[in-house]
């Protein structure tokens, strides 16, 4: 309908141009057609004669009104009125949006999908998590949110590439190593400390486990070795941090570049796999995993670095190099090169978005944790030194979900190993019910998970209460076979002229502006737009369903109310798949 009226609108316009009305040429993009929030006002509303009063030298209302005579008839359209100081409203016919249930059967799953992204390449790099541990409950909502986004993106046109950008060089990762070698030579029968800031999840001990099976005792230290030189009190005294870089220098010293290398890589592997597995499961699959690691084996970490030094974006500081970050709107200057020679997190980063925008992306979408949100000032000024600007870049921050077990919050540390896993978290609620409450609200807002409404077979529970309405459907069509009756297409909108009660037409209203859903939703990068529509076309099936008889005897009836069920079905099943979630037929 929308459309319709757009393309309405855009003649009017053409022809006020002919007359000298208006200057020609004229954006289309200036035609606005919205739903009217309030029903008195119509169904849509359009702004456009108060957006062009002033190319036309007219009084808003009065250039309404050349608009609204210079309309092209439509039956759709039952009437059309001027409110105010300029907005035109229209009136839609009563069953003029009937024939859009024909059009969701013919077009089945691609039923609401929009050409507003015109082809234009998107990267969407989510998730991202250190390849240090498991994935946790925190982790999965940022699963759950850019998959969605992703689905929803490319239903509205965009070409989209999916990333992970793998952290498997720095610090975390020296970490994770001398964490899975110290269990190692534990199994070996060596006595030695485990550091407070190392590693401590059961995941560590079964990685350790199978380098054993891949090494043997090929690894193995003794324990007096790997302590010569290391602080006397242990652990437990001091620096807790100089500690650990102390244990991971031995480690390297003991075992050589290429046994450390593949202990290093062993660690990283090993969890890789494991989160991709959890992801999979999860429906969350990636166009590419991008590794850190490469952007040094390439030399683009270098080339970054030497480009910046050119540009003289760089400075000499206290045995550091520095990144005149300040210059480009940050808050502070950032090291790049660490005293020690050592590039910073910061310097890789800079390189890896520097490649994204080199492969030729329209667009990039980052979708980082809310911890993340004094690094987007950083990464902006490095992209306006390196290219001039930064518009290609979005950044997303995604607030923490909350696991609540009982009245007790659930805290999460992967070092301690106090975390709840998403796997535990699929494993108890089920992937459906977790995608579905993880994109139930904005992304940039806190989330609390309630473990028990997920779990429950209750209309509370909005998961179940949208399946549930598709596996209604699903159930009326298996009884009409079993009481022998018929289903015929209507051949046209006039068969379906006998919708004509109040619910009918709201349901149908509900299913025609699902394509608008999908543009303003992708656009915003909001897909619980998604997760409320379809609670609502939920409920109003369910109140339909409450009330009305559909295997009626009288066939034109049946055949009209069958037709608007199965469009609810198919539209239920095509906004739960950019969800990620299923759409039963039996429940």
């Amino acid at each position: 309908m929308r459309s319709l009226l757009q393309t309405l609108v855009a003649e009017a316009l053409t022809r006020l141009q002919q007359e000298g009305v208006l200057p020609a040429p004229l954006a289309v993009t200036q035609v606005h057609i919205e739903r009217a929030r309030d029903k008195t006002h119509g169904d849509f509303a359009s702004n456009v004669a108060m957006t062009l009063a002033k190319a036309a030298g007219s009084p808003p209302r009065a250039l309404a009104e050349r608009i609204v005579a210079a309309l092209p008839a439509a039956d759709a359209v039952l009437r059309v009125a001027i409110a105010g100081p300029g907005f035109i409203n229209f009136f839609m016919h009563p069953t003029a949006q009937l024939g859009c249930l024909l059009d969701i059967l013919a077009a089945g799953n691609a039923y609401g999908c929009s050409p507003v992204g015109a082809g234009q390449r998107v990267q969407v790099e989510f998730v991202s998590a250190n390849p240090t541990g498991p994935l946790h409950v925190g982790h999965g909502r940022g699963a759950a949110y850019g998959s969605s986004l992703a689905n929803l993106l490319e239903a509205a046109g965009f070409q989209v590439e999916r990333e992970y950008y793998v952290n498997d060089a720095g610090r975390q990762m020296d970490i994770l190593a001398i964490s899975v070698w110290l269990r190692y030579l534990e199994f070996l029968g060596e006595q030695l400390p485990f550091p407070a800031g190392a590693y401590r999840g059961d995941y560590v001990r079964a990685i350790a486990t199978t380098l054993e099976q891949h090494v043997s005792d090929g690894f193995q230290r003794s324990a007096a070795a790997v302590l010569d030189g290391l602080p006397a009190d242990g652990p437990q005294g001091g620096d807790a941090d100089q500690y650990l870089d102390a244990v991971i220098g031995r480690a390297k010293l003991l075992l050589g570049a290429t046994d450390y290398a593949r202990l290093h890589r062993h660690g990283c592997d090993t969890i890789l796999t494991d989160i991709d597995d959890d992801l999979v499961a999860f429906g969350v699959t990636f166009d590419r995993w991008y590794r850190e690691s490469s952007l040094v084996d390439s030399g683009a970490l270098d080339r970054t670095i030497q480009t910046l030094r050119g540009a003289d974006q760089l400075y000499q500081k206290d045995g550091a190099w520095w990144f005149r970050a300040t210059a480009f709107g940050d808050r502070q200057d950032r090291v790049v090169i660490r005293e020690n020679g050592e590039p910073t997190y910061f310097a890789s980063d800079v390189a890896y978005h520097l490649d994204k925008l080199e492969r030729g992306f329209d667009r990039i979408i980052n979708i980082w944790g809310a911890d993340h949100h004094g690094y987007m000032d950083r990464i902006r000024a490095a992209l306006c030194a390196l290219r001039g600007d930064a518009d290609r870049l979005t950044v997303l921050l995604v607030q923490f979900a909350v696991l609540y077990r009982g009245l007790e919050k659930v805290s999460m540390s992967t070092r301690s190993g106090e975390f709840v896993t998403l796997r535990e978290l699929r494993e108890e609620v089920g992937s459906d019910a977790a995608r579905f409450f993880y994109v139930l609200r904005k992304c940039d807002q806190h989330l609390d998970f309630d473990l028990e409404l997920a779990r429950s077979h209750s209309n509370e529970n909005p998961v179940y209460y949208v399946q549930y309405a598709h596996a209604r459907i699903g159930a009326v069509l298996r009884q009409l076979a079993e009481r022998g009756l018929k289903f015929d297409l209507p051949n046209s909108a006039n068969e379906l002229a006998v919708l004509g009660e109040q619910p009918e037409l709201e349901l149908t209203a509900s299913l025609n502006r699902y394509p608008e859903l999908i543009e303003t939703a992708a656009l915003a990068h909001e897909p619980h737009q998604i997760a409320y529509y379809l609670r609502e076309l939920a409920g109003q099936f369910h109140a339909y369903y409450n009330n009305h008889p559909f295997l009626v005897d009288d066939a034109t009836l049946r055949n009209a109310r069958l037709t608007l069920v199965s469009a609810v079905r198919q539209v239920l099943s095509n906004g739960l798949r950019l969800l990620g979630v299923s759409a039963p037929e039996h429940m």
